[in-house]
Parts: structure tokens; sequence; C-alpha cells
């Protein structure tokens, strides 16, 4: 596809993201399906609508069947196959958050639903090639146990990706600025690969395909997201994000290792938020599942720092990720992965050495001064 093709697609995308975000605003008003501040963790200032992941599922579909549309002469049935699954599981992911919006359903039933959602991506083939990582380490591994071992694999990005975004979606703005962050670069990478040929199977347009469709439907809902927010993502959106994120994941594992890390790397800033509330609760003998206001943005602003400031940080923090992911992606696997490790092991101590790990508070909060926090999840 030509750079005319994907910018004119990107743009009905976004154009239609936003049509339908201001459609499910009026909606949700309407019918009273409003996300209200508990003054907690919930400290917004008066009830905003929610549904917004349902525009930008509208946006994603729409991009997603406009790319079935174009690629319809290159007979690549694989392809199709592929794109239709992650349209499907997305679908899955998003009606689920939608439930969890309106009856606020266990924990429990929304992993089961996110399992659903991954199941779709192994039955339409989206499974990651391990025998390339595992041959690195010169061990061989039959098609069968790859398929098997495959399974879990997606599963567990599913969840992992899903999970993490929706502890990311704290503060106006973020989670979706964010998540815009990291699927530009991944569509970067997804271009470059696209421009070498490196799939047979028509996995190249697949993956640019997806990287659109997410980033229309992302930007044609953060104008409405903005501090002050006039619409929330709810657990949609989040699920939704973090459905298609884990899909491209798994997509750029379609051969070598080294572009299946470079999409992790540059999913950096998720990962390292939820390690940190993951090891922080643990530490501290917290329940795992509770919400909390420790997060890395929250204790940013408890810190003295602005919401708006501290979008910025975190959006800086995601673009850093995302350059050392893409920077990484050219060069040799085992130093790329070296440089990785290193990346990691240096945000885990500034994470610890600046006091993240520590909690106070009746919501698990460091608190030092009074503090106003906008934004919701």
């Amino acid at each position: 596809m030509g750079a005319a093709i994907l910018a004119r697609a990107g743009g009905v995308v976004c154009v239609r993201a936003l049509a339908a975000t201001a459609l499910c605003k009026k909606i949700a008003l309407k019918f009273g399906i409003v996300d209200k501040p508990d003054n907690l963790v919930k400290t917004h200032k008066k009830p905003v609508a929610y549904l917004g992941g349902v525009g930008m599922l509208v946006g994603f579909a729409v991009g997603v069947l406009t790319g079935l549309y174009l690629t319809r002469d290159m007979e690549l049935a694989v392809a199709a196959k592929w794109l239709l699954g992650t349209l499907g599981g997305a679908v899955i992911a998003c009606s689920v958050g939608v439930i969890d919006d309106l009856f606020d359903i266990s924990p429990g039933r929304k992993m089961l639903g996110q399992v659903v959602a991954a199941a779709v991506l192994v039955a339409a083939g989206i499974r990651p090639a391990l025998h390339y990582a595992t041959g690195i380490f010169g061990v061989e591994m039959s098609p069968g146990v790859e398929m098997w071992l495959g399974v879990p694999v997606v599963i567990f990005f599913v969840l992992g990706a899903t999970n993490s975004l929706n502890l990311l979606d704290g503060l106006d703005g973020l989670c979706a600025g964010v998540t815009g962050i990291i699927t530009v670069a991944m569509l970067l990478l997804a271009i470059h690969l696209g421009t070498w040929g490196f799939s047979n199977v028509g996995g190249d347009a697949v993956r640019i395909v997806v990287c659109l469709a997410i980033v229309g439907g992302v930007f044609g809902f953060l104008p409405f997201n903005r501090h002050p927010a006039k619409i929330f993502m709810g657990d949609a959106g989040s699920m939704l994000l973090g459905f298609v994120v884990a899909a491209l994941m798994i997509l750029y594992a379609e051969q070598t290792p080294r572009w299946w890390i470079a999409s992790i790397v540059v999913f950096g800033l998720p990962i390292l938020d939820t390690a940190t509330a993951l090891a922080r609760r643990l530490i501290n003998k917290r329940p795992l599942f509770v919400s909390d206001r420790g997060h890395l943005y929250d204790q940013l602003m408890d810190r003295g720092l602005s919401l708006k400031a501290t979008v910025k940080i975190c959006y800086a923090l995601a673009g850093l990720y995302a350059a050392i992911g893409l920077i990484m992606s050219q060069i040799r696997t085992r130093y790329a992965l070296a440089v990785h490790l290193i990346v990691f092991g240096t945000s885990a101590v500034v994470v610890c050495k600046k006091g993240f790990l520590k909690m106070a508070g009746i919501r698990g909060a460091i608190r030092k001064g009074p503090t106003v926090n906008e934004g919701s999840r």
C-alpha cells in the first residue's frame, strides 16, 4: 500500500472514530452511563460519560474493514484471516469491557472474557513462531510443541497488555495518549518491515492495517479525553487497546525474535507501571487486585506535579521506550537484548531509589502535602 493510500485510510478511521465518540458521549449521558467520583480512586469533580471505548472500536473496525477492501486483490488468505481474527477478538474484548462498565463484573469474569478474545487470535492462526527464538540457543522445536506452547503465550500477552493499559487509565488523556505513541512506533516498525517484504504470508499488510486502524481510533477519541475529559474510555476502551496491542506484539513474533522484542520494549511504560504496582503491593502486603492511588502517575502528582505535567512526563517516557525499541530493532538480537535488559534494569533501580515502592495512606498513595487529582479511571 502506498503512502497516499495509508494517509487516506488513517484519516478515514480518525474521522469515523471522532464521530462515533461524539455519538457515544450523547448516548451515555442520555441513559446515565457515567463514571461517578468516589473521592478515593475516582477523584474527578462530576460524573463523566463512559462508552469512549465503543467509539474507538467503531474507528478500529472501519480501519480493519478498509484494509480488507484495499488488500482484496493481493490474494492473501492468511492476511484476511488474521485481520478478521484480530477484529473479532477486539469486539469480544471491548464487549466484555462494556459489560463491566455497566454492571461491574468480577475480575475473574473479566479475565475469562480476555481469554476468550485470546482464543480467537489462536483460532485465526496468530501465534508466535517460537522455534526462531529457541533456535538462537540451538534448541529445535517441533511444530506440534510450538503450537501448544504458543497458546499460553498468546493468553499471557493478552492478559498482560489488557490489564496493564487498564491500570494506566488513571488520568485524563493518559492511557489514550500513551497508546497512541506506542502504536505510532509500531506502525513505523510495520512500515519498515513491509518495505523489505519481511512476511511471506501477508503479515506485513496485516501489521500496517491493524496499526493504522488503532492509531486512527485512538486519535479520534483523544480530543474528547484530554483534560478536562468529556468522555472516558472505561474498561471497554482499555481492554480494546490492550487486546489490539497484544495482537500486534504477537504479529511481530512471526519470524526473527528481535522484532518481537522491539515491540515489547516499545510497550515499556505500561510494563513498568504494572510491574511497579505489583511489586509495591507484594512488598507492602497489600491485595494485588484492589485499586490504589500509588501508580507512577499518582505518585508524581502526590509529589506536587500538576495533572498536565504528569501526563506530559508519561508521554515523554512512553516516547523514550518507543525510541529505544525502534533503534535497537536495527542491531543484532543478542546485542539488542543486552541493551533492553540494561534499560529495564535501570528503570527498576530508579523506581526503587525514588521511593515508588513505598505505600502510605488509606489507598496506598505517597502523600507529601495537599493533592488535587483531577483524573479518573
